[in-house]
């Protein structure tokens, strides 16, 4: 009852998408805009094509594949993203773009045609491994980029993302053109894996995605002192990687304690200088990624953080800069499409609950233009951001069945 997509092709589908990035040791790395993820772009854009898809690409390299519908209606808009994290896996993103792009082909095989259009898309640089931002195509589409950001972001080589999109053979310098509103798009759904535990512990295959957690992300510079290893006295040090391992600590404790009971922290990386065992270090470099459903309870971390640098510069001697590289807002998702993904789980006897996500996706974008549902599939002992990263294909066809007949339904409105 639950497999009307072909699970088949879906599998061919994966199978093929592996072969972009693929790591002896399991994983996959696929980083925005690197030959592994142009190579899988226009892999994509091929089957689109095949798929009878009518498909552009915008400035930063979203592609997007449109079905007619009967009448000339803004579509029903489906996708994710292909790009991972290094040494990441082949299911975050990927889930729903290869899901979105069988129910093309499904639709295709009954000889139906919706009343409304339905378009396919694949954002650019959803993860922020990069240029320190994420969602970076989303936020293209739903005009929250501009040239001037553009040519301010860089990645560790100190290429700028606008010299990376040219390179890429794209026109960065049209961004203004790529942005849509919410004429444009009647509503947009996003089939994605958990990347936690909770549908596997509760032996749920779907979840429905209630409210989308939001990041502020620093990228945090400490200067010390390098000084000889031997001939310095602990009383005279200006130890940057001290000073960094405090706020280290400090941040998994203003999580932890001071502030809401779903705020989370991470510490995603240290770069420290000169690195080597007999030299004081002088210089740390780090990344404080903050998240959290409740804007109030993230700007109550980020505050603390903020204010917990100013505290262990004065302690220490130090001095701690940062730049903050996002501030984006935590989202709920819409009341009215999360009423209809239930109505056709219900149709389906689908078991299914009401959840949060705590990580950050292209769909927290798409609701400032539209209405935006979101389907969860359950991760494999919650993993995800790894190279042991995996979903079974039995729970990834019942959301794609969640997906088709959902779009089904909002494209007949």
């Amino acid at each position: 009852m639950y497999f009307c997509c072909r699970r088949d092709r879906l599998e061919k589908d994966f199978a093929e998408l592996a072969q972009f990035g693929s790591l002896e040791n399991g994983g996959f790395t696929r980083v925005a805009y690197s030959l592994e993820d142009l190579a899988a772009r226009g892999w994509l854009q091929e089957k689109m094509e095949d798929a009878g898809l009518q498909v552009v690409v915008d400035a930063v390299g979203n592609i997007r594949g449109q079905r007619p519908g009967q009448e000339d209606l803004p579509p029903v808009m489906l996708g994710s993203h292909l790009d991972t994290v290094p040494e990441g896996g082949n299911y975050d993103g990927s889930v729903g773009i290869l899901a979105a792009l069988e129910i093309i082909r499904v639709l295709n095989d009954r000889e139906q045609v919706t009343k409304r259009p339905i378009e396919v898309v694949n954002f650019s640089a959803e993860e922020s491994s990069r240029f320190g931002v994420a969602t970076i195509g989303s936020k293209a589409l739903t005009g929250k980029l501009d040239l001037k950001t553009l040519k301010s972001l860089t990645d560790s080589d100190g290429f700028t993302l606008y010299d990376t999109l040219r390179e890429s053979g794209y026109h960065p310098e049209n961004i203004q053109y790529s942005s849509l509103s919410r004429e444009n798009v009647h509503a947009f759904l996003e089939l994605h894996i958990e990347q936690g535990p909770v549908l596997e512990e509760k032996e749920c295959p779907i979840g429905l995605v209630s409210s989308i957690a939001a990041p502020t992300r620093f990228n945090v510079v400490i200067s010390g002192r390098s000084d000889h290893s031997g001939n310095t006295p602990m009383a005279m040090r200006k130890d940057a990687l001290v000073g960094a391992s405090e706020l280290v600590l400090g941040v998994e404790n203003i999580a932890t304690e001071a502030a809401g009971k779903d705020t989370v922290a991470t510490v995603g990386y240290l770069k420290v200088s000169p690195g080597v065992m007999n030299v004081v270090p002088g210089r740390v470099e780090l990344g404080i990624d903050i998240r959290d459903i409740s804007c109030s309870d993230k700007n109550k971390a980020v505050k603390a953080v903020t204010e917990l640098m100013t505290q262990i510069a004065a302690k220490r001697g130090l001095d701690i800069s940062w730049k903050k590289l996002c501030d984006d807002t935590p989202v709920e998702l819409s009341k009215r499409i999360m009423t209809s993904l239930e109505t056709v789980a219900k149709q389906n006897n689908m078991s299914f609950i009401k959840m949060p996500s705590g990580a950050g996706h292209d769909a927290m974008n798409m609701a400032s233009i539209t209405d935006v549902g979101m389907i969860f599939v359950p991760s494999v002992g919650g993993v995800s951001h790894n190279i042991k990263e995996y979903s079974r294909m039995e729970d990834i066809c019942i959301g794609a069945k969640l997906l088709l007949d959902a779009t089904v339904r909002l494209a007949e409105e």
